[in-house]
Order: C-alpha cells, then structure tokens, then sequence
C-alpha cells in the first residue's frame, strides 16, 4: 500500500470520531425514517400539557397595509384548542373551537350562535386571516398524514406529506421543513388539490421556554391573494392545569 493513502486512511479514522461527536454525521439522523421523524417533529410541537398563549396577528395587504388584531390561544394536549378574537372591537368575541375526531365550532358575536363547522367548509378562512379552519385546528400530522422523507437539506430534513386514506383535507400534499437538532417544523409550503403551491407558512425565532420550543413568530402566504397573516407570541404559559371546561361550546360563547 503507498504510503499516502496510508496516511489518509490514519487521519480519517482519528478525525472520524471527532466527526460524529460534533454534530457533522449524526447517526440518528441517518437511522430515522420519514414517520419517526414525524413522530418527533409531533412530539415537541405538543410537548406542553397546556398552552395559554396571547398573539398579536399582523394581516399585510399586497400593497403592504397592515391591520392589527389580538386574539388568545388555549391548547390542551394535542387535539383541543379555543381561540378567541380580543381585539379590534368588531372582531372581539370570535372564537373558535376545535376537538378530537375532526369536529371544530365557531362563534359569531353578531349572531349570539354557535355553529358547527362542516368538513366541506374547512378550507374558508378565519376570520379574514390567511389561516383556515383547517390550519387552526389542533392535530398531530402523523395522524393524518403519511410522510416520505425526500432529501436532507443543511440543518433540516424534507418530508412530503400526504393525506391518509379517509382524511378530508383541503391540501393534496405538504412539504414540511423540519430541524434536525430539535425536530422542529421551520416551514410547511400547501399544495391545493390541483398539486399547485398557494401557501407558505415559515416560523421564526424559535426559541425554548421552560423547556419546550416554541416559534415565537409564524407567518402564513396566500400566494393568490398575495396577502400575508403574521403571528406574534407576546405571552405564553406552558402546563397550568386548563381545565376540560374551557374547551366546550358553551365556554365559546362566554
């Protein structure tokens, strides 16, 4: 054997280990199929016991006009949530309220009256926002979706999301960006059932706070419309025992 490939071979068996140690070949990353890092990916997203959030939302027009709005969020697990608009005055007292097995209720002020929101209006948007009744709701993707792991791309992995047989979705597909040091979804680019590209949602300053990731800024892009919904976290409090009571129709209406 020639003495430099000698060489070769003994720098990288002593670099190699130094390699695995400092993030650049990391073996969970090789062994991990699509559906676990899904898995993982649900997992840190619904970490927390209970979500109390209050959001500031931004609606930025095409020509870049901007209307403000407020609004709380209260999660339990991973298939309860209650949104309620705060602010402005004409949208105070809109809520919203999704549960397990793909129900979901609106509330409407104006009208004094809750109603159910049928599968095959899933797709409007809430409330003026870029956000549909469908992107509101609480879920667990692999619960609805079949992942393939499509490429791995710098600090994420690429997974196209389909839907299981039997989901009603509004989206043929999703391309999901996911971090591979914390498993957290960065990017999801929805398809329509035409398979074309019309929205795009990125999170940003993602960030830990007793101990679970949050995305402290989200943004959501109507492509057609050419209209954006920013989503700022200006509070959070993480497991502070919300009770069942708060996740019903009749606290939606309260």
């Amino acid at each position: 054997m020639p003495k430099s490939t000698l060489i070769t071979i003994l720098l990288l068996l002593v670099a190699y280990p130094f390699m695995y140690q400092s993030g650049n070949l990391n073996a969970e990353e090789l062994t991990l199929t699509a559906s676990q890092i899904l898995e993982k990916a649900d997992d840190v997203i619904n970490a927390p016991r209970d979500q109390d959030l209050r959001i500031k939302l931004i609606l930025i027009d095409k020509k870049g006009k901007e209307k403000m709005r407020e609004m709380s969020m209260l999660q339990k697990g991973s298939d309860k949530r209650m949104v309620k608009f705060l602010s402005p005055a004409d949208q105070r007292g809109i809520a919203f309220l999704s549960l397990p097995g793909d129900i979901m209720y609106l509330y409407l002020p104006a009208f004094n009256k809750v109603r159910r929101i049928a599968s095959h209006v899933k797709n409007t948007k809430f409330a003026g926002t870029d956000f549909t009744y469908e992107d509101m709701e609480a879920i667990r993707y692999t619960e609805k979706y079949l992942p393939e792991l499509l490429k791995k791309e710098g600090d994420h992995c690429v997974l196209q999301l389909k839907p299981r047989e039997g989901v009603k979705t509004d989206y043929s597909k999703l391309i999901m960006w996911v971090r591979t040091d914390n498993f957290y979804p960065t990017k999801i680019e929805h398809y329509n059932k035409g398979d074309k590209l019309y929205k795009i949602m990125i999170r940003e300053k993602i960030e830990k706070v007793n101990g679970y990731w949050i995305s402290r800024e989200s943004e959501m892009e109507d492509l057609k419309a050419e209209h954006r919904t920013k989503m700022i976290i200006v509070d959070v409090k993480f497991d502070s025992g919300l009770s069942d009571d708060k996740f019903t129709k009749r606290y939606l209406s309260r």
